[in-house]
């Protein structure tokens, strides 16, 4: 048992950013389910904590709970819910990183849970259909941030294609949108507001996608905020320091050094493109440190 326990901890901190969020839905998914069993054999069904990781539509609510807004995002109950929404994240953050930084996707994980969140409250509390139950809706699950994703990659790279079972080859753009029709369809549907948030999502990373063909990375202002909060942390004199320990990094596989080999590549890109528009002086210290590094290959 200490075995898996050691393997699995490895794979964590040994794997990407990808890798990292599967591993933390599935974490809290699983301590939500034993909560209940243990719950239940006291003859509590449920798990009385659980409203408070849900985001709330009332906006009273929501005030005395704001760390809902994230974590509503790493919350599932449900094991179909979390099953189709690791397996896309799975499958369609794959193709992300073959294009984007770890950062960014990270990134837009944050921002279309967000971007999901605020559309399901604002629809909740202004549309009178949902009028009823605008007091007593709550939102849980990763779908608005994986929907970010898809559409992100999607509408970055219309041309990008992927193979469907018993359908074959398909621009992955046809699917996104084929998604987004059945969520607009479905808005007055039981699960109003996971459709909503799909929606939310969506729409973000359509609004990713279109910044970032014009140099624009709308992820850049939370990774610097992440980046701060992680150096205060660092910073604490009262922190004991950490004991060294070394770790060993399996080998990159072939699709791992491609995907990272794309990520190079483009960043490259996005920083020519950036001197041709604006010059020299527009480049952070890092780009041109980035930039003086490849001249040197």
């Amino acid at each position: 048992m200490d075995d898996i326990f050691t393997k699995l901890k490895q794979t964590f901190l040994s794997g990407n950013i990808l890798i990292k969020l599967i591993y933390i839905n599935i974490g809290a998914f699983l301590l939500l389910r034993l909560s209940a069993v243990l719950f239940l054999l006291f003859n509590i069904h449920g798990v009385p904590f659980l409203e408070y990781l849900q985001m709330p539509s009332s906006p009273t609510l929501l005030l005395t709970r704001p760390w809902t807004l994230l974590t509503y995002m790493f919350t599932h109950y449900d094991f179909l819910h979390i099953l189709f929404n690791m397996l896309w994240l799975y499958w369609f953050g794959g193709v992300f990183l073959q294009f984007f930084n770890e950062r960014r996707f990270g990134g837009v994980y944050l921002l279309g849970g967000i971007a999901g969140a605020l559309l399901f409250l604002s629809a909740y509390n202004i549309f009178p259909y949902f009028q009823a139950v605008s007091g007593r809706s709550f939102l849980m699950g990763a779908s608005a941030s994986v929907m970010a994703i898809v559409f992100a990659i999607s509408f970055y790279r219309k041309e990008y294609e992927i193979n469907l079972f018993l359908i074959g080859r398909v621009k992955l753009i046809w699917l996104a949108w084929f998604t987004l029709i059945l969520d607009l369809l479905a808005i007055t549907s039981a699960n109003a507001g996971g459709h909503l948030a799909h929606i939310g999502g969506a729409l973000f990373g359509i609004w990713y996608a279109s910044r970032m063909k014009k140099g624009k990375d709308l992820t850049a202002p939370v990774n610097r905020m992440i980046d701060r909060l992680v150096n205060l942390t660092k910073e604490n004199p009262l922190k004991r320091k950490p004991k060294m320990k070394v770790t060993y990094k399996r080998p990159e596989t072939d699709y791992e050094y491609n995907a990272r080999k794309n990520r190079e590549n483009k960043d490259l890109d996005d920083i020519l493109d950036r001197l041709k528009r604006s010059g020299y002086d527009s480049l952070s210290a890092e780009e041109k440190k980035r930039l003086f590094d490849a001249s040197k290959k």
